[in-house]
């Protein structure tokens, strides 16, 4: 074998090469100088650099020459959003020494030099409207202050869409960096151990909503604008994240989504509100499926998950002097208009996971026209399943399940499922096409005996299609380890995605920095000006 000199790159095996590039990549060292090692690490390096590219309102002048030479291999965009940062006079304005106008303007998001949220929308689509469709490009858009996490919400993250394997395992916090990096007694916080609850305005200032007092005028000027926003044909995946606390109006994404004429699946995981926000918030809901369903025919997968922390709904019942009750329930009970426009707008769909803003027993109430022609999988929370509930109801639900499963002709899976601290559940059904069977799976914190009226209505389902056996699977979960709805889907092993896996990450990483914090009902004394004490 003829000797390979040591500054001989070319001599080494085209193999060990790419191992060496490989390992380079994954140090997390800057990659930019190493392209000069050879034409083939250029190739090699361009692909991985320009395959995901951040984005933020500053460096968006200079995007389209960044990317110019190598746009075509860009196939994720996280689009961030970063607002101004903010101080300790506005992380929690004080609502009795301020006007109106003055809480508003602290709270709001304003469309300033720094983040020009409306400037960077129209340049940024303007620029992605002149690209080439050529594969699948995913728009992941954020919007968030990096003072955010600087006052009472220490725990907060915000990072890319990111695969699972490439997810630390577990919430990924040691105690000695919570006792060092959440050490904030102005912001309730002594030695890693959250000691005060947040005021209602500092959760109020994460959670406001997007355009809600500027830049428009009026909603009709607002939708104006979006619809005057260029088409974006390459364009065919959407993600926004629950990193992103404050609110898009469910009408602006429905608007916004009809500019990218190719998008076929969409990512949306909103936070439930916290007041009596939430009945205008469902009308728009309304309007939001409804409008996909009408006019955004060519979307394949949708997948919804409304998510919550159970701690803030107790904040959340306190306002001013303590007095006034702002309505805010722990659990709320979804509309039965957004259930049925989901249902409608799932029609069309191949695959939808609809969490917590549906519930199931009102999703499965159908028109005899109704049918799923392309369905294959659907993923649905359901408020009935929990172990002292009727068991009835949970029958119920099940049974009418089945009846639209009849009309899905295509289904592999469905299922149907709830968590929440203590509680995890899961109805799944699956078709094994290739073994000519079904299998029935109840997965949860308690055990339920199925009556046989309901496995006789998925016997039905599984013998419409071609099946020969139904299989039924028991298995018991130990409530103790759930802390949260997010190590609930932990557990359940959903055969789909409810959520993006950075984005459990992050519920998962939320619950372990408030661990060991009581979950505060309405009983708790209020001092006025300073938060409910834990």
């Amino acid at each position: 074998m003829p000797s390979i000199s040591l500054g001989n790159w070319g001599g080494l095996p085209r193999e060990i090469r790419l191992l060496i590039l490989k390992a380079l990549m994954q140090d997390g060292c800057k990659l930019s100088h190493l392209a000069t090692v050879s034409r083939e690490w250029q190739i090699d390096l361009e692909r991985h650099n320009f395959a995901r590219i951040k984005l933020t309102t500053s460096r968006i002048g200079d995007f389209s020459s960044m990317v110019h030479r190598n746009r075509v291999l860009v196939r994720y965009i996280w689009f961030c959003l970063e607002l101004d940062d903010y101080d300790c006079t506005t992380c929690a304005p004080c609502r009795q020494a301020l006007t109106d106008d003055e809480i508003d303007k602290a709270l709001a998001i304003s469309d300033t030099d720094h983040c020009p949220i409306t400037a960077s929308f129209q340049k940024l689509l303007s620029i992605l409207s002149t690209w080439e469709p050529r594969g699948d490009l995913i728009l992941d858009i954020s919007i968030y202050s990096l003072s955010d996490s600087d006052h009472w919400f220490k725990y907060l993250t915000f990072m890319p869409d990111t695969p699972s394997a490439e997810i630390p395992t577990g919430g990924g916090m040691e105690p000695i960096t919570l006792r060092e990096a959440y050490h904030d007694i102005q912001h309730g916080w002594y030695a890693g151990v959250r000691r005060l609850a947040p005021p209602v305005e500092a959760i109020e200032k994460v959670f406001f909503e997007v355009m809600e007092v500027e830049p428009f005028d009026s909603a009709e000027q607002e939708s104006q604008w979006w619809e005057q926003l260029p088409s974006v044909p390459v364009v065919t995946g959407l993600l926004f994240r629950q990193q992103s606390r404050r609110r898009w109006k469910p009408p602006a994404l429905a608007r916004l989504f009809a500019r990218f004429p190719r998008l076929q699946e969409v990512h949306y995981e909103p936070w439930r509100e916290w007041d009596r926000m939430q009945i205008p918030t469902d009308k728009y809901f309304e309007y939001f499926f409804d409008s996909l369903q009408r006019f955004n025919s060519h979307i394949k997968r949708l997948t919804v998950f409304e998510n919550f922390n159970q701690q803030y709904p107790a904040y959340m019942q306190l306002y001013q002097s303590g007095v006034e009750l702002r309505g805010c329930v722990s659990f709320r009970n979804p509309a039965p208009a957004v259930s049925r426009m989901a249902a409608l707008a799932s029609l069309k769909l191949e695959h939808l996971a609809a969490s917590f803003i549906v519930d199931a027993g009102r999703f499965f109430e159908i028109e005899p026209a109704w049918a799923w022609p392309n369905l294959t999988s659907l993923v649905l929370t359901s408020k009935s399943l929990l172990p002292d509930e009727d068991p009835a109801k949970i029958e119920a639900v099940l049974q009418a399940a089945a009846a639209a499963a009849m009309k899905m002709p295509r289904l592999e899976t469905m299922e149907i499922w709830n968590g929440r601290r203590g509680v995890a559940a899961l109805f799944q059904y699956q078709a094994l096409c290739r073994q000519e069977q079904a299998r029935i799976v109840w997965r949860a914190t308690w055990r339920l005996a199925l009556e046989r009226c309901a496995i006789q209505a998925w016997e039905a389902v599984m013998h419409q299609y071609a099946g020969r056996k139904l299989d039924l699977v028991q298995e018991q979960l130990d409530g103790a380890v759930v802390k949260s709805h997010g190590d609930a889907i932990h557990m359940l092993r959903l055969s789909h995605p409810v959520i993006r896996p950075i984005s459990l990450w992050q519920i998962q990483r939320e619950q372990e920095a408030l661990e060991g914090v009581p979950i505060v009902g309405d009983s708790y004394d209020y001092e006025p000006r300073t938060s409910p004490r834990i």
